[in-house]
């Protein structure tokens, strides 16, 4: 596919990288865990409540979640996620970062019940989510419906203009991407592993190359010894918007050379005017032309190399919902070589 705008750009695998940034009048320094309503495990209860650690339910960048059920004997199912390699900075520090957490209350949010310190054990509770990652979602035997998949976008949003614009305590991400999205009973998306970065020793974050992440999402600021702000995590999002929109991953080979790159792919479908061929001629979709341009207009806004140009999470949000009218956006990638 020729496109005056093209190229198959570099994914680097970057892993998980968590950033803060106080605001003036953040309260969490005067905080404590009693004010979050969080919960004290010990250790043994965790044991206990996992039967020994057993049942995995996914593996990450900050270390292993399990299912478990607390209190024993009931039908209440939790995550419990281990982290791995936290930071040896004693009590205070592991409880200012549980703090955070603990007072982010959003739909949009996995909730925090609750942490283990003992000895050398840094554990976190979290409430369950049945329907399991928004990757395995998008990403499985069958098409979600589209109407669904927008109303999961949108609700990604929300929960994003939370956590950096409502928090007393901004949080960026850093890491936004369908493995980081859990579904709810109602399939409603809640933000998962925010606010983690502190807890983690330095080399989970550096490598000899600076930083890692997952390849595909990763902002090209990172790259260029520019700030991180919170244009990082829009960026992102716009990489997901684009998978949520088109059900395929952001980096796939099998898709061919022209196409391995989604965003690439997606701008150009969109300068050449075939959004079918981006939803592979979903009907839903194509019924829903105006819905489809305006989500595709908005992920190519997202993913501007140019970090000004992107919009807030928060403008992200309004235009997903039709409440902001979204001009046309300009050619994504000004800075890179194409081909």
């Amino acid at each position: 596919m020729a496109t005056s705008c093209f190229k198959i750009r570099t994914a680097t695998c970057l892993s998980a990288f968590y950033a803060y940034q106080k605001r003036p009048k953040s309260n969490t320094q005067g905080s404590s865990i009693s004010e979050t309503n969080l919960r004290s495990f010990t250790y043994k209860e965790l044991e206990e409540a996992t039967n020994g650690f057993k049942e995995e339910l996914g593996k990450g960048a900050f270390g292993i979640v399990y299912k478990g059920i607390f209190p024993i004997g009931s039908r209440n199912l939790v995550a419990v996620k281990r982290l791995d390699k936290v930071v040896q900075e004693g009590e205070k520090e592991f409880k200012t970062e549980v703090i955070v957490i603990g007072q982010t209350h959003h739909k949009n949010l996995v909730q925090l019940f609750g942490f283990c310190e003992e000895g050398p054990h840094r554990i976190l509770v979290y409430e369950f989510m049945s329907n399991g990652s928004l990757a395995s979602f998008l990403f499985g035997l069958s098409r979600p419906h589209w109407d669904q998949r927008t109303q999961i976008a949108i609700g990604i949003a929300r929960g994003l203009a939370y956590l950096h614009e409502e928090c007393s305590t901004q949080i960026i991400h850093c890491d936004i991407k369908p493995q980081n999205i859990l579904l709810d009973d109602f399939f409603r998306p809640r933000i998962s592993d925010f606010g983690l970065a502190k807890l983690l020793m330095p080399d989970q974050v550096l490598t000899q190359t600076g930083i890692r992440g997952t390849r595909g999402y990763v902002a090209p600021e990172w790259f260029r010894s520019m700030p991180i702000t919170a244009r990082v995590d829009v960026y992102s999002f716009g990489v997901m918007l684009l998978e949520i929109i088109s059900c395929r991953r952001s980096v796939d080979t099998a898709w061919g050379e022209e196409k391995v790159i989604l965003t690439d792919w997606a701008y150009d479908c969109y300068r050449e005017g075939k959004l079918e061929e981006l939803v592979e001629r979903d009907e839903e979709a194509m019924r829903d032309e105006k819905r489809l341009l305006t989500f595709v207009m908005v992920a190519i806004w997202c993913i501007q190399e140019d970090p000004p140009l992107r919009p807030t999470i928060k403008k992200v949000s309004q235009m997903l919902e039709g409440a902001v009218d979204v001009p046309r956006p300009p050619c994504p990638f000004p800075f890179s070589s194409y081909r």
